[in-house]
């Protein structure tokens, strides 16, 4: 498109907009401008007169009126409208007052693309509640109820039970994934952490190590960014941490008691940090040497792993059940028992740490996970039998809702960017498309 073309048909583009947004209210017109950082979408950014109560559905039909009469596009497109930062969800009257912005200002009125609906791929049925989930390249682990890890394909082939916990496996992670084997690490109510070699050609598991320690269920693990270390925590309060090398590092090698444990295979803690006075739900590595947990006794804690403590505490009003860390926003979103997920930035030094509350479950939020490539965009599953997709600029409406589970969901995962998944105490793992595989 020319953006002469566009110049030249802006009367006629403003006389369609104060037709097409007109209504019977008698409330005087909104000054706006049409913005996009989508250069397939872009018209001249002039001034636009609309009517007040003008909101996203007219809108959208005004944009793609000027994008047909300008030849950029010959089908349909929908569009979604940040106005001051946060996608317009009521009348373009009400938003603006709403954040403050006086009537008689130019408002800008940033178009992007919608997000396409995630669509539903594939439903995997196991023996008993799906607790855990992970996925790497093209592998997917899940945690069971059943005692069992269970071993699929991104298509939903089932590959391998792994039996070898003795309580339902609460937590689970890969480690590495090469073209012959893979490593991976499973946390249980068993009270231990078991680390396992995956043989690929063979489709055989050995267990490596035992991981011992925890004197209660273990809820959570993290891997560390090098892969060489291992958070827990659990029902003890008490946040344990792993050498994933051969030998620990707290351990002599000439010693009889290295020997013994390597013999048995069995690892003890390389460290242990305390502070929480509940349970721990969720664990996350935010840096190098930095841990994030959510915990019951409504306590975010950030870990200084190298100094064995504490670096900063966020207070909440509820138990935390899940939290997750995003490194493009570096930003929190943590689930919890008053149906809310909530954004918080530890390192603000602006207002308030919380920076957002998304309310729209109806009962306890579980899970929540960041998608891969996006640092507005995330997942949450909870007890109301849902698993909502939010974009954190749009906090009192989610993007979609994710409906099939017939119980809870208690886990959630999104580290594949084309592939959500969740599961639940419907005893399913369930998949959907997030976005399509060709683009």
């Amino acid at each position: 498109m020319e953006v002469e073309f566009v110049k030249k048909n802006h009367s006629k583009m403003k006389s369609k907009a104060r037709m097409q947004a007109s209504t019977e209210n008698d409330g005087r017109d909104i000054e706006i401008r049409f913005i996009t950082k989508d250069p397939r979408y872009a018209i001249a950014e002039l001034p636009l007169s609309v009517h007040n109560s003008i909101d996203a559905n007219e809108l959208n039909t005004l944009i793609n009126g000027f994008l047909a009469e300008s030849n950029l596009v010959h089908h349909q497109v929908e569009f979604d409208f940040l106005v001051c930062s946060q996608f317009l969800r009521t009348s373009l009257i009400d938003h603006i007052t709403e954040k403050g912005i006086p009537f008689e200002n130019l408002i800008d009125v940033e178009y992007i693309e919608k997000y396409p609906s995630p669509e539903p791929k594939d439903c995997l049925i196991h023996d008993d509640w799906v607790s855990a989930i992970a996925v790497l390249e093209k592998w997917i682990l899940t945690g069971s109820y059943d005692n069992m890890i269970h071993i699929w394909t991104l298509q939903g082939e089932h590959l391998l039970d792994v039996p070898g916990h003795r309580a339902p496996v609460k937590a689970v992670a890969w480690i590495y994934i090469n073209v012959h084997n893979a490593s991976f690490a499973s946390a249980s109510m068993d009270q231990i952490c078991m680390i396992w070699n995956w043989d690929m050609k063979k489709n055989s598991v050995e267990c490596i190590y035992v991981c011992k320690g925890h004197r209660r269920s273990i809820e959570a693990l993290g891997i560390n960014f090098e892969r060489t270390l291992i958070a827990t925590g659990g029902w003890d309060n008490m946040l344990h941490l792993w050498s994933l090398s051969t030998q620990d590092d707290n351990e002599e090698s000439s010693s009889k008691k290295a020997k013994l444990e390597h013999a048995n295979r069995t690892k003890t803690p390389k460290c242990t940090m305390k502070g929480h006075k509940q349970a721990i739900s969720g664990i996350i590595w935010s840096g190098r040497m930095e841990i994030i947990t959510g915990s019951w006794d409504h306590t975010i804690k950030i870990w200084d792993t190298e100094l064995g403590g504490i670096k900063h505490e966020i207070h909440g009003d509820k138990c935390f059940f899940d939290i997750d860390y995003s490194p493009h926003s570096r930003a929190v979103i943590a689930g919890s028992a008053d149906q809310h997920v909530r954004l918080y930035d530890p390192r603000s030094t602006e207002g308030t740490i919380a920076k957002a509350k998304f309310t729209s479950h109806t009962q306890w939020v579980a899970a929540v996970h960041w998608a891969p490539e996006d640092e507005h965009l995330f997942v949450s599953g909870a007890y109301d039998n849902t698993v909502k997709l939010w974009d954190t600029r749009s906090p009192k409406v989610p993007l979609f809702d994710l409906l099939g589970h017939e119980d809870k969901v208690l886990v959630c995962d999104w580290s594949y960017d084309k592939l959500i998944l969740s599961g639940g105490a419907d005893n399913t793992l369930r998949i959907f498309k997030s976005k399509p595989f060709d683009s």
